[in-house]
């Protein structure tokens, strides 16, 4: 995984002059190119500007939040550029679980009614898989038809409606657009 070293610099509040560069959009676009340059001459590669709080005293005992412009910039730590010309290798999938043993007929003597004895093979239930319990469970809801009340029930609430309320809001977001498109 690439690690990386970030920088932050304070953004230019004012333009440079220089030969060429009239206006002071364009003495400001000037500054702000210059830095970028040089940052990047460095080895730094430009990530985003953002604009952050500053909590700054002012006076003895109040403060003040200034809002300041600041230019991030970022690179590659110098011992990882020495693993990004390596080839990656994939890994080796994992194994699959084993199949449960199939469970082999136990032969258990059996009474019947008239009190005769006799042998029949029967087959234990398979034990419970501990791992899945979401599909047994899921099993358990087809098998006492749960399923089918969920799929088919006239018990459920009616969605295709929003309702007086969200007819509402959605009426009074609509002003507010509408209000701040006209402003």
């Amino acid at each position: 995984m690439t690690a990386y070293e970030y920088k932050v610099v304070p953004a230019p509040a004012r333009g440079e002059k220089a030969k060429g560069v009239k206006g002071a959009e364009a003495r400001f676009a000037y500054a702000l190119q210059r830095v970028m340059n040089e940052m990047g001459a460095e080895g730094w590669e430009y990530q985003r500007s953002e604009t952050l709080p500053s909590e700054e005293r002012s006076g003895l005992t109040s403060k003040v939040t200034t809002w300041r412009n600041v230019l991030v910039f970022r690179r590659m730590l110098a011992n990882d550029a020495a693993f990004e010309d390596a080839d990656p290798q994939l890994l080796n999938a994992p194994e699959p679980d084993p199949a449960p043993a199939p469970v082999a007929p136990v032969v258990v003597p059996v009474e019947d009614a008239a009190g005769f004895g006799h042998f029949e093979a029967v087959t234990p239930e398979p034990e419970e898989d501990p791992r899945d319990p979401l599909l047994r469970r899921i099993e358990e809801m087809r098998n006492d038809g749960e399923a089918a009340f969920l799929e088919d029930s006239d018990d459920a609430p009616d969605v295709s409606d929003p309702g007086p309320v969200l007819r509402e809001r959605a009426a009074r977001m609509r002003r507010k657009d509408d209000d701040f498109a006209a402003e």
